[in-house]
């Protein structure tokens, strides 16, 4: 197989010029590719020969199309050959073609690391092998430096000296350390390379993706003729990527270095969701330690008022002093023996922000890790009050008011559902109502999600009276349980009242006939009562199949109206003058009655 590359590398070689338009032709083609979970990159590529009689750079990008290859990334690699070998060209191709194969052809379960080591290892040997053995090839040897996307992860292969560096917020970061004795005059030579010996050691690093970053991997035809700084303003113009490589190998050129000259220039547009484990390992590494004061600045946020102090958190209102956003932040307390749960709590709001995009349920902002020191979440701060503070005033909700807040409540219990997710504490606390019909179901602290560690039994989630009859059973609760909550939360919106009445904690409730709506707001049409006592029956198989279903009854429940039934009045409402004429014989009965016994 390696053998096919080397006999490909070389018909390559004898045509440089050739090969770097086709290649620049592939980038092209993949230059703004999409996949299917959402990691997006856009790139360009830019190769010269210089003052060389050949071109002995090589790079590529490779972006998967769909199928299982998508789990392995987006790959981009240069290789650069060593100079005064017969087989530099030979051997870069060779390189960056036999990563690529390699990286796609091992298991993404192994691990990036994993597998660009022992691809890496084949091709080192298989190269300083042919440079021993072909005299067309004598010593053949390159540099090598490969970007692999993963995830929200980008992980740095390399050895020699190709350089990859990292664009960030204006900021140049040299991702790679090159592999040259750094004495001046020896910048020209290399203490590792593919093929010089028949082991290598490979440079390996990971960090955070992170989206608009700017990655630029060239050959030392570029940055052994521009500074930093040039590097820096000219990826800082955003140009187009391939517009950007033209204008950096066309500055390294007016340097008449006379090397060969290759950039490629990558933007990443977009990346996927962070999954567990990646969340739990950020989360795992930042301290819980003693929440602040309203007045202090963490991490460039400027605290102003505190909202709220529990046992476990403290609540701020502050100013992202960079965005220049006002934000909620909660931070964890630090309390004996709780460390664990705290950490789940935090976790399950980061990962369903990750997941669920409603204009209905309350984003989380991700903080980038090296911004932030201790454990707390940020959101945007939400212009309203808590439906709770809303039912606490006057006068009641309107039938309309009322069912434009239920119908937007389903909708994100209904979106959190669609992920997985079950909320578990659904109640009018945990509701934002904002300004212009906004609304934002908060807390997913104590959410439940898929395959992600349950609370333990004595830190069951849930408020008493929200709670359906089978979480007092220890059930851990479902899609069932939300839309009970959903429907107490209705009922008591209108009513003001709880359907099975206010349950105390640690209390083992019974669930006999909720109370009827219809009793409390005789104002309120009979399909109302009838939708939110299916949802808040006591027993689950009897509710609603789903949050779309409730959502339906709500929404169009008065197309299929069925009338109150007729409220019986006493007859003293309905004729005044017969209840008293009636009155009247009685008491004339019970006299005569009296009479008759003497």
């Amino acid at each position: 197989m390696l053998k096919s590359k080397a006999m490909n590398a070389r018909k390559w070689a004898d045509a440089p010029n050739e090969a770097a338009n086709e290649l620049g032709n592939q980038v092209n083609d993949a230059s703004e590719k999409r996949l299917s979970n959402r990691l997006a990159v856009q790139a360009g590529l830019h190769t010269a020969v210089g003052g060389r009689p050949g071109n002995e750079d090589y790079a590529a990008l490779l972006v998967p199309g769909a199928g299982p290859e998508q789990r392995a990334g987006v790959v981009a690699a240069i290789a650069d050959g060593v100079g005064g070998a017969k087989g530099g060209r030979a051997a870069a191709e060779t390189a960056v073609r036999g990563f690529m194969d390699g990286h796609y052809g091992l298991s993404p379960l192994h691990g990036v690391r994993r597998n660009a080591g022992i691809v890496l290892d084949g091709l080192n040997r298989w190269i300083h092998t042919l440079g021993h053995t072909d005299p067309a090839l004598d010593g053949m040897a390159c540099t090598f430096t490969a970007l692999v996307l993963r995830g929200r992860q980008a992980h740095v292969v390399h050895v020699g000296d190709t350089r990859l560096y990292r664009f960030r917020n204006g900021e140049l970061l040299q991702l790679t350390t090159d592999h040259t004795p750094g004495r001046p005059g020896t910048s020209n030579m290399l203490t590792r390379a593919l093929g010089i010996a028949d082991t290598v050691r490979i440079d390996y690093a990971m960090e955070q993706a992170r989206v608009h970053d700017r990655f630029l991997l060239c050959s030392d035809g570029v940055h052994g003729c521009l500074s930093g700084g040039r590097i820096r303003d000219v990826l800082g113009r955003r140009a187009a990527p391939e517009d950007t490589a033209r204008m950096l190998v066309g500055a390294a050129l007016d340097g008449r270095l006379g090397d060969n000259a290759t950039a490629l220039v990558l933007d990443v547009l977009d990346l996927p969701p962070a999954n567990q484990a990646d969340l739990a390992a950020v989360i795992a590494q930042q301290q819980i330690v003693s929440p602040p004061k309203a007045g202090a600045v963490i991490d460039g946020f400027a605290l102003e008022a505190m909202l709220s102090d529990g046992q476990y958190s403290r609540v701020f209102r502050a100013t992202d002093t960079i965005t220049k956003r006002p934000v909620i932040l909660k931070f964890a307390k630090p309390v004996v023996g709780a460390d664990a749960l705290l950490r789940q709590a935090f976790l399950r709001e980061a990962w369903i922000a990750a997941r669920v995009k409603s204009p209905y349920v309350a984003e989380v902002i991700e903080i980038p890790p090296d911004r932030q020191t201790c454990l707390y979440t940020a959101m945007p701060f939400y212009e309203g009050e808590t439906l709770e503070a809303r039912l606490l005033r006057k006068p009641a909700l309107s039938l309309t008011s009322g069912l434009s807040i239920a119908v937007r409540l389903a909708k994100a219990v209904a979106s959190l559902h669609r992920a997985g997710i079950v909320h578990r504490d659904i109640k009018p606390d945990n509701v934002v109502l904002e300004r212009a019909d906004g609304l934002k179901l908060l807390d997913l602290g104590v959410a439940r999600l898929p395959n992600m560690e349950e609370f333990p039994e004595e830190a069951a989630p849930g408020t008493p009276s929200y709670m359906a009859p089978e979480m007092f059973a220890g059930h851990p609760g479902d899609y069932s349980s939300d839309l009970f909550a959903l429907g107490v939360t209705v009922f008591r919106m209108f009513a003001g009242s709880y359907p099975y009445g206010e349950i105390e904690p640690f209390t083992r409730p019974r669930f006999g006939k909720p109370a009827s709506l219809l009793e409390k707001r005789p104002d309120l049409p009979a399909w109302l009562d009838q939708a939110v006592a299916r949802a808040i029956a006591p027993a689950a198989q009897d509710r609603y199949e789903d949050a779309i279903e409730f959502l339906f009854a709500i929404e169009h429940g008065a197309m299929g109206a069925v009338a109150a039934p007729p409220r019986h009045q006493p007859l003293y409402d309905r004729d005044p003058l017969r209840f008293w004429k009636t009155v009247a014989a009685l008491l004339l009965l019970l006299l005569l009655a009296s009479v008759g016994l003497r």
